[in-house]
């Protein structure tokens, strides 16, 4: 489902900084839509009955992270940091760490992700696939929920995408014959080249989820986030592809 940027101003009467709107379980916005939400910073709910589920995650591209507070101390010898040294960088809001640190090679990792998928949503756009345009987006938002999850030690947000939670998706991607009429997918030099990009990208996110388990080794209770996280972003882009796949035919 596709949400304008008409329907968005229907539900406010004056659009104002930081306004709720209430959009359906999984929709995807125009790109009109994205330019309205991200002109007046607004905030997405999911039509869920009482309780809903706010996205605050699905928004158009900030800088995950923000030097805040006293200078942040050296991880390694606990004085502060007032110059920094091109060796180090920032590993929280508190402590530069080398950039050798696990944390700084995963976070890098996860930046090299949302290059891919931002490079993947300009050819989708490029080729006329509104649709994947606006999940690329949601991808890309995640990407940079991701790292500040990381960043700002807390739990990673739930992943949705395509109208679909995370662990729906998951099945659906173990089973594509039942739910989008497809079997797995194995491609060859008659695919094009969103579909190989797309399944680029959700091998990388395989290889960066076994980097995420060793840097954050059980138990660790904001990284078991990210690690689960990872893995239902490799299934999100396979779901991607067999979407397509299935559209294709």
């Amino acid at each position: 489902m596709i949400v304008t940027e008409a329907e968005l101003r229907d539900q406010l009467r004056r659009p104002v900084a930081g306004a709720k709107v209430t959009v359906a379980a999984g929709a995807r916005l125009s790109p009109a839509a994205r330019d309205f939400v991200k002109q007046f910073a607004l905030v997405l709910v999911e039509d869920g009955g009482a309780e809903g589920q706010t996205r605050d995650w699905d928004h158009d591209a900030v800088f995950p992270v923000a030097l805040s507070g006293e200078a942040p101390r050296c991880t390694q010898c606990g004085t502060g940091v007032t110059s920094k040294p091109s060796a180090l960088t920032q590993l929280n809001a508190s402590h530069y760490a080398p950039k050798t640190h696990p944390r700084i090679k995963l976070r890098g990792r996860i930046d090299s992700l949302h290059a891919r998928v931002l490079w993947l949503q300009r050819l989708a756009y490029e080729a006329g696939e509104e649709a994947l345009v606006a999940d690329l987006a949601s991808l890309a938002a995640y990407c940079r929920e991701l790292i500040s999850a990381e960043y700002n030690e807390r739990p990673v947000a739930e992943l949705r995408l395509a109208g679909l939670d995370p662990d729906t998706m998951h099945r659906a991607t173990h089973d594509p014959r039942s739910t989008l009429g497809v079997d797995h997918l194995t491609l060859d030099h008659h695919d094009d080249e969103l579909q190989h990009l797309l399944n680029l990208a959700r091998t990388e996110s395989r290889e960066i989820e076994i980097l995420a388990l060793e840097t954050f080794p059980s138990p660790h209770d904001h990284g078991a986030t990210i690690c689960h996280a990872l893995n239902r972003v490799s299934s999100a882009f396979y779901y991607l592809q067999l979407r397509r796949a299935a559209a294709l035919r």
